[in-house]
């Protein structure tokens, strides 16, 4: 697969889609996170009253197990360092630390600002709080280690919701859109834009359903697993570069 990072310098490649599965999603999940470690799929759900931490299996969608939070607590993103599970809330200002294996709470960190998109490259958590910042934080002590302003041909792009990072870049939500950016993690700007208009509707739209939110990454295939908020499939899919000619006006 072709990720943007790998584009000339100064572009932006575009991508559309190809599914290659779909499966089962429970569509009670207010997805605000979504990882795939190997071979498990770990999941955030919001909405308070109604947040947990789940293992789900991919094929059938059906919930291994799960917590559920306070309900003070509104889930958000959420990733995996080895061990160790890391949960945001909301508005809380709160880090839920779990164990992998048991989902025991094991720790709590405060942080200023709200929460929304987490993921991490291996050394520090990269965090989104719906603005044009991305953090980078010690996953020991949770303090900010440096900020990333993330733009878009120059100009600063807000709404980065759920994060997922792979072979080097970051992949971002843009809320309320049906789009991702592929976002270079060193300078902060935006190398690449898939476009995923249509993925759900193509398959089993329902009443209710929400935006486009999560995105985990299966190294054993290369591709994206997709979802959304209160979605009944997630995808697996593969992403295509364009070529957008001088006269086509893209989404963004």
């Amino acid at each position: 697969m072709l990720y943007a990072c790998d584009a000339p310098r100064g572009s932006i490649a575009h991508y559309t889609y190809t599914v290659r599965a779909v499966y089962n999603h429970d569509p009670q999940a207010f997805t605000q996170g979504l990882q795939y470690v190997d071979g498990t799929l770990f999941e955030s759900t919001g909405r308070y009253g109604q947040s947990t931490l789940r293992e789900v299996a991919l094929e059938s969608g059906d919930i291994i197990r799960k917590v559920s939070l306070a309900n003070y607590f509104f889930g958000e993103g959420m990733t995996v360092i080895d061990a160790t599970i890391y949960q945001l809330t909301w508005q809380s200002g709160i880090c839920l630390v779990y164990d992998r294996e048991t989902f025991e709470e094991q720790a709590r960190f405060i942080y200023d600002t709200v929460g929304w998109g987490l993921t991490d490259n291996g050394t520090h958590l990269i965090m989104s709080d719906g603005s044009n910042r991305l953090y980078y934080r010690d996953p020991g002590t949770f303090a900010i280690t440096r900020t990333v302003s993330v733009t878009l041909r120059g100009a600063p792009l807000t709404q980065l919701n759920e994060l997922e990072y792979i072979n080097g870049t970051i992949f971002a939500n843009i809320w309320q859109t049906d789009l991702i950016a592929l976002i270079d993690p060193a300078s902060g700007k935006v190398t690449g834009l898939a476009d995923l208009t249509g993925l759900l509707e193509s398959y089993a739209a329902t009443h209710g359903t929400n935006v486009l939110n999560g995105i985990a990454y299966n190294s054993e295939t290369g591709r994206l697993l997709v979802t959304g908020k209160l979605w009944p499939n997630l995808f697996e899919i593969e992403l295509i570069e364009q070529t957008i000619s001088s006269g086509q006006n893209p989404h963004l």
